[in-house]
């Protein structure tokens, strides 16, 4: 008589255990962040006269006509990007950008006393911390030596953290919120950048 021996799903089991302990600890993390939400509004005064903003300035859109704006001293005049009317200068912030259907932006923090009027580089040494996608699946940060990443398929929304508590962020300029919808691209990249209410996260 053949003795039977049922099949052992103990490494499965702890397998699945595993994944769902990290994911509880992800979702734990995410909600841990969101409570430093901050309400975030596009400033027009520092748009780049391509950019169309909404009316409740929580989109922005890259358009093919230079409007005709006053040339004030916050505007950006060379470069495609646009700042929040909000600023920071302690404690944490968190912001999400919904990025649905774009092929490249570029998001993060600048600092107050960055170059309008100038083509800048989205480095540290110019003022920006920024998470950069090009041709619809290339990611990186603006730095000169980031490692570019492909995901597929990529985010439909980004989150933006900034712990000045833990010192990974200290200098003495405000930080605004920063936005570049980047090119229109012949309509292929003509999808708003849309700041998110935070409490959709998730869904």
């Amino acid at each position: 008589l053949e003795q039977v021996h049922p099949p052992s799903y103990e490494g499965t089991v702890e397998r699945a255990v595993a994944q769902l302990e990290e994911k509880m600890k992800k979702m734990l993390d995410m909600r841990r962040i969101q409570q430093f939400a901050v309400d975030v509004t596009l400033d027009p005064d520092t748009a780049h006269p391509k950019l169309i903003l909404s009316d409740d300035r929580k989109e922005v859109k890259h358009g093919d006509d230079w409007k005709k704006l006053p040339d004030n001293p916050e505007r950006f005049s060379k470069c495609v990007f646009v700042l929040a009317e909000q600023s920071f200068s302690s404690g944490r912030f968190y912001f999400e950008v919904q990025v649905k259907g774009k092929t490249e932006w570029d998001l993060g923090v600048a600092r107050e006393s960055v170059d309008r009027k100038e083509i800048l580089a989205l480095r540290t040494k110019n003022g920006f911390w920024t998470l950069v996608l090009r041709n619809e699946n290339r990611y990186s940060t603006g730095e000169k030596t980031s490692t570019l990443f492909d995901l597929h398929p990529g985010p439909e929304k980004v989150g933006v953290f900034v712990d000045y508590d833990q010192g990974l962020v200290s200098f003495y300029d405000k930080l605004y919120p920063f936005f570049s919808p980047y090119l229109n691209n012949g309509g292929k990249n003509s999808a708003p950048l849309i700041i998110c209410p935070v409490s959709q996260a998730g869904r």
